[in-house]
This record gives C-alpha cells, sequence and structure tokens, in this order.
C-alpha cells in the first residue's frame, strides 16, 4: 500500500474528526464530534499549538492519524512526547504503517530533546498491546482517573 505521512493540514479536520469518532468506538468510549473540529483547529494551528497531528494519506484519503503533545516529566526532570492517538482504519493496517507513524514520532521527540514516547491503551486492546511490544514498548500497570469539571 502506497501512504503518505504528513503533519495534518486545515484541510484535513473533518477527516480526523470521523477518525476521531471511529477510534472512540474501536475503544468503546463515547464521543460527541460537535465543535470538535473547531477545538482542533484552535489547538492545532495557533501560534503557539497544544496539539500536533500526523495524518496517514493514501491517494486523497485520510486513513489514520496519531495526535501527540510535550509534557515534562517530574521524575525525570526533562520533556517527554505524549502519544495521545494512534489510530488507523481496518484496511490500513498490516502494511507497517502504524510501525512508520511511531518512527516518524520518535524522530520528532529525538529532535525535540525528549527522554521518551508515552501513551496508553484500553487492557482489552490486545492487538495495539502486542504491537506495541512488538516495537519495544514496555507498560506499566496504573489506573487512569478522571475528575470533569
Amino acid at each position: 500500500m502506497n501512504y503518505l505521512i504528513r503533519d495534518c493540514q486545515p484541510k484535513d479536520l473533518n477527516a480526523v474528526v470521523q477518525l476521531c469518532q471511529k477510534h472512540a468506538e474501536y475503544e468503546r468510549a463515547t464521543f460527541n464530534p460537535i465543535g470538535k473540529e473547531d477545538g482542533l483547529k484552535n489547538a492545532l494551528f495557533a501560534e503557539q499549538p497544544k496539539l500536533f497531528c500526523l495524518v496517514v494519506q493514501v491517494d486523497e484519503t485520510i486513513v489514520g492519524y496519531a495526535t501527540y503533545t510535550f509534557d515534562f516529566s517530574t521524575w525525570d526532570a526533562t520533556t517527554f512526547m505524549y502519544m495521545d492517538c494512534l489510530f488507523l482504519e481496518e484496511e490500513a493496517r498490516g502494511f507497517g504503517i502504524g510501525e512508520a507513524l511511531i518512527e516518524k514520532l520518535k524522530q520528532i521527540a529525538i529532535a525535540e530533546n525528549c527522554i521518551n514516547i508515552q501513551w496508553q491503551t484500553p487492557k482489552f486492546n490486545e492487538r495495539a498491546i502486542k504491537f506495541y511490544h512488538r516495537i519495544g514498548g514496555t507498560g506499566k500497570e496504573k489506573v487512569r482517573f478522571f475528575l470533569d469539571l
């Protein structure tokens, strides 16, 4: 499969929101697309972006995305990359695209002097866990909490 990994552009936002919907469904989570395109536009394309996004394009169609931020680790006393999302359409899986996305993220993280890349996935997402182990990822058992405001 021929594909291109590139930075997200404003014209991609509708496709990214649609992929977010599919990603949420895949992870058995709720998702309301209302206002998400504007929210992502403001986060991604501000003078000082809060979020960064890579998209995977096959022909003219966006078939995947990865989003990330830069954060600071108190324990490591340095910056790390946090991969918030990585999702590929089912038909784009199994072609090495996920690994290529991770490699691109590694290059960016190294250029930004990050100590590591961190992310999470639900325990039931065995396919993703297997993939993350295969590429050298290690896991830590934690429970993620949310406090709605």
